[in-house]
């Protein structure tokens, strides 16, 4: 065999390799860091331990009933309040999930006898973090730009009956309707809400669906290396208290700062919330 076809064959050889390397890579990469570099995603917002849940026998601890005196007034949101976005989201072929969260959220809802009249809760958007600083760059800036939307604000537009004072260590569930508006544009949504009455406060927890472009959100995806779907949900814990709440202030450039802290996200990426009284 002549000397260069040997060459010719040994070249063929390299490249074919080479393909099948780049390809494993391209492959087994994104693999690696999802499974085993990055990790799972944050496990979605809960309540408190349940105790009793509204219609079920379940009892796992005393509750203790209320009046409507000491359910009605004003209730400020406070420490321990999360907010966030989670989405799907696809690495070169392999699925896994975005999570951004803050605690910068302030607010406050007002009871009349059993019903909530008013409410309303703002988020700083700026403060909203995963654990990619790229997505976070992409989320302050081409999705969110928060430099000219720094929050988000949802209004109840509807009274929300709760039928009677809660009791501490019961779970029920309610319909909650409001104007939600993000990255300039309000949309009404409606929404199911889960509360629970502490001995220190309410907790209320809602997962609420978001189609990016209602919104004149940008999608997530960048080129073909990440996609998203085009919708995502807004996670929201709220934890409610008679005393002093958040102060409400966010992070732009005129504004001094927030008494809150941010929060890391431990795995995973797009878009959150900010909830404020419309004008």
């Amino acid at each position: 065999m002549s000397t260069p076809l040997i060459k010719r064959r040994r070249w063929i050889r390299w490249i074919v390799f080479s393909v099948v390397v780049v390809v494993v890579l391209a492959v087994a990469g994104p693999y690696v860091f999802i499974h085993f570099i990055e990790g799972p995603p944050p496990a979605k917002l809960s309540l408190p331990t349940t105790t009793t849940s509204v219609g079920s026998t379940a009892n796992t601890s005393t509750t203790v009933s209320a009046t409507p005196a000491s359910f009605a007034g004003t209730w400020n949101i406070g420490a321990g309040s999360i907010v966030g976005y989670r989405v799907s989201e696809v690495l070169v072929g392999q699925s896994t999930t975005a999570v951004g969260r803050t605690t910068k959220v302030w607010g406050s809802a007002v009871v009349s006898g059993t019903t909530v009249t008013a409410g309303t809760f703002t988020v700083d958007m700026a403060t909203v973090k995963s654990d990619q600083p790229q997505r976070n760059a992409q989320f302050d800036g081409r999705i969110m730009d928060v430099s000219q939307y720094p929050t988000a604000t949802l209004k109840l537009i509807k009274p929300l009956d709760f039928g009677g004072a809660p009791s501490t260590g019961v779970v029920t569930q309610h319909e909650a309707t409001g104007d939600l508006t993000m990255h300039g544009v309000t949309k009404s949504v409606t929404f199911t809400v889960s509360t629970e009455r502490t001995s220190t406060g309410i907790y209320l927890l809602a997962d609420i669906p978001i189609k990016f472009s209602q919104w004149n959100i940008a999608n997530p995806s960048v080129g073909g290396i990440v996609t998203t779907a085009n919708n995502g949900t807004l996670e929201t814990l709220l934890i409610f208290t008679k005393g002093q709440g958040n102060p409400a202030t966010t992070t732009g450039a005129s504004s001094p700062g927030f008494g809150g802290s941010q929060i890391t996200v431990p795995s995973t990426t797009v878009p959150p919330l900010n909830i404020n009284p419309k004008k």
